[in-house]
């Protein structure tokens, strides 16, 4: 195959769409954040992207049937927006490669129409998060106002060493080529799944895009994990373990 395929699978007539990157990253929270939306609207599959830059596998369905491992696009109608929702379970694995996928992915976004663009994602604090807020990164400074009113903090020097990835791109080449783009990242522990950080997340792009999510199913993945969360506030308040006992187990 060639290093980049694309399948037209579909090509509906969208009204001015937003582009949503949820790909995955710290916390898996721009995918959760995206999957989520997959789940709560009706959604149609318009565009799957092949790439050598993906690791050499195959998923396999409930039935046994393996699917090349692919990014995806959804194109969902909400009452406030168009979306165009770009997920999947990889990134690229070069730095090369992360700028030919953004490139494609935004070449995707313009021939439906879109010129605005959300890379949704998570920033790592290192810590159990108790309180949570999204902290933002813009390509045009014009863009900062209307995600302040929407509860987006922007910090000096946050996130240290800058957005990789997609993400970081999505905001780089989006500007190159006339994207507003803006980076949406919710504050997160950096080492679990996190679907409350994910959920500050849409509530961020309810509020930007002015339509309603049921958070249901987001709630009950919360509820899990809060159980492996006590778990290790757990260990963490119990008694130190002598160092005769501390083992390594892959």
């Amino acid at each position: 195959m060639d290093d980049i395929e694309i399948d037209a699978v579909a090509t509906p007539a969208l009204d001015d769409p937003v582009l949503i990157e949820g790909l995955p990253g710290v916390g898996h929270v721009g995918k959760l954040a995206a999957e989520h939306l997959l789940e709560e609207f009706e959604s149609e599959l318009v565009r799957r992207v092949y790439t050598t830059e993906f690791p050499p596998q195959v998923s396999v369905d409930g039935d046994g049937v393996a699917e090349l491992t692919c990014a995806e696009f959804h194109a969902i109608e909400t009452d406030g927006a168009d979306l165009l929702v770009l997920t999947g379970d990889h990134q690229a694995g070069s730095n090369a490669g992360h700028y030919r996928l953004t490139t494609t992915f935004l070449d995707i976004a313009e021939e439906f129409g879109a010129d605005r663009a959300y890379a949704l994602g998570g920033v790592p604090t290192g810590e159990l998060v108790e309180e949570y807020t999204v902290l933002g990164a813009v390509s045009d400074a014009d863009l900062i106002e209307g995600l302040e009113d929407a509860g987006v903090e922007f910090r000096p020097d946050e996130p240290a060493g800058g957005i990789v990835g997609v993400s970081g791109l999505v905001l780089g080449l989006g500007e190159r080529r006339g994207f507003d783009a803006a980076c949406l990242m919710g504050e997160t522990s950096g080492y679990l799944v996190d679907p409350k950080s994910a959920r500050t997340v849409l509530e961020t792009i309810e509020l930007l895009l002015d339509f309603d999510i049921d958070y249901e199913t987001l709630e009950e993945r919360a509820e899990e994990m809060e159980e492996v969360v006590g778990k290790i506030r757990e260990m963490q308040d119990g008694p130190a373990v002598p160092d005769d006992d501390l083992r390594y187990i892959g």
